[in-house]
């Protein structure tokens, strides 16, 4: 019984903190990638303004 409440306590934190880090930087992900999605697009609107064929 000991070894297991040892191995819940010694797992049991690094998935939390996991759990935890993800869930905050899942949203931060998302907005990096809305903004660079718009950048991209900036980019895109301004090559086509000086005549340069954008490319993928």
């Amino acid at each position: 019984m000991d070894e297991l409440v040892g191995l819940i306590g010694n797992i049991g934190f690094p998935i939390a903190v996991s759990a935890y880090l993800l869930t905050v930087f899942g949203g931060k992900l998302d907005r990096m990638q809305s903004s660079i999605d718009r950048l991209a697009d900036v980019i895109e609107t301004a090559l086509r303004m000086n005549g340069t064929p954008a490319t993928p």
